[in-house]
């Protein structure tokens, strides 16, 4: 049976959780990717895209709810994209994290996870220091509807995600630019677009950093921290050895690495993090440039190295060019446990292993998790 867009499907079982958000479900046959719902639960489907192999659809009416499922406190929570989880109570949307982090490493990766996702305060709500917003048309302020480039505008109260002073900002002039609000420990800047050159000062753990106010940091407040933390503990790096950081941003890790005492190379592809990454670890070494294509001027011996990439992860070239200079250890962060899934099985066949695998929820009430290995030569 070929399913077709707007079509409401009665009746229908929802299956585990996936990655992504969305639950597995079948109908006639087909698989059904349902947002808004709950494993076990029994609801009503619309049909939102379809094609041969699969349709995607959201929940529409619940005829027999889960345990878990709660009233979302945002009006907007069902169509703005940014919450995947405001139907689930908190303590359950870590649970099928974990579930989503289990079966994709062990699945991808050959790995056995064991733990939990840990929170991170504060949560569920306020954590988000970095918010996007758009222009709807009318000068009203509004987020992306779920896959789709219409505007949800903003109910009364603003995001309940971001902290409070992001949560519904004051814009002076109306504009059809991206909106950018950043809650920097230096104060709040609103600015239009992606405005490079408008920077923010940001604190972790007793140490400063220049970033810029549009480019990447971490959303939730917490988040620098916990992770710093985690690779620290991981890498125990010493005073003298060689360190090297991949895609080290404005140099977060590198300051850390070099306040231990250790000789930092890092890499990173956006100049401007490059530029502020020197002003902000000036003992350091950075290179800008494509990280695959840069890698090959490492030390031919590395002691500690950090890997932050991006959502599609570091790749077979990298890894295989980091892992032949030897390290004794390297902490992996990634934002996407798929993609550390298969980054697990090439650094395998490069003769290492993840000793330990902690997941973080860095983003509360979303389907995002965020995991930090410790790789280890075998």
């Amino acid at each position: 049976m070929s399913l077709e867009v707007g079509q409401i499907l009665r009746a229908v079982e929802i299956g585990p959780v996936a990655h992504g958000g969305h639950f597995v479900a079948r109908y006639s046959g087909q698989v059904v990717f349902v947002r808004g719902g709950l494993t076990g639960e029994l609801v009503d489907v619309e049909v939102t895209e379809a094609n041969r192999k699969y349709a995607r659809g959201e929940v529409v009416s619940v005829e027999r709810a889960s345990e878990h499922r709660i009233e979302p406190l945002c009006p907007i929570a069902g169509s703005c994209g940014g919450c995947d989880f405001q139907h689930v109570e908190l303590a359950h949307t870590r649970e099928l994290k974990r579930q989503v982090v289990a079966e994709l490493l062990g699945h991808l990766g050959d790995y056995d996870f064991q733990g939990q996702v840990l929170e991170v305060a504060p949560a569920p709500f306020g954590w988000r220091t970095r918010m996007r917003y758009q222009h709807d048309g009318t000068g009203r302020l509004g987020l992306m509807e779920h896959r789709s480039r219409q505007v949800v505008p903003l109910p009364a109260q603003g995001c309940l995600l971001a902290v409070p002073q992001l949560a519904y900002p004051k814009v002076v002039h109306r504009a059809p630019a991206e909106v950018v609000a950043v809650a920097a420990a230096s104060g709040l800047v609103v600015v239009s677009g992606d405005v490079v050159g408008s920077t923010v000062t940001e604190e972790v753990l007793g140490h400063e950093f220049t970033v810029e106010a549009t480019g990447f940091w971490q959303a939730h407040r917490g988040a620098p921290a916990a992770l710093v933390a985690a690779v620290l503990a991981g890498l125990e790096p010493a005073a003298g050895e060689r360190a090297a950081d991949l895609y080290c941003g404005s140099g977060l890790f590198a300051s850390f690495l070099a306040e231990a005492g250790c000789q930092v190379l890092g890499i990173e592809g956006d100049r401007r993090a490059t530029e502020l990454a020197r002003q902000n670890v000036p003992v350091g070494e950075f290179l800008h440039g494509d990280v695959a294509k840069l890698v090959d001027r490492l030390p031919l011996a590395l002691d500690v190295a950090v890997l932050d990439p991006p959502r599609v992860g570091a790749g077979e070239a990298v890894l295989t060019a980091l892992l032949a200079r030897h390290p004794r250890a390297v902490a992996y962060i990634a934002c996407d446990p798929a993609a550390l899934g298969r980054d697990l099985r090439i650094a395998a066949s490069c003769g290492y292993q993840a000793a330990s695998v902690t997941a973080f929820d860095l983003f509360p009430l979303t389907h995002h998790v965020e995991c930090v290995a410790i790789l280890k030569p075998v």
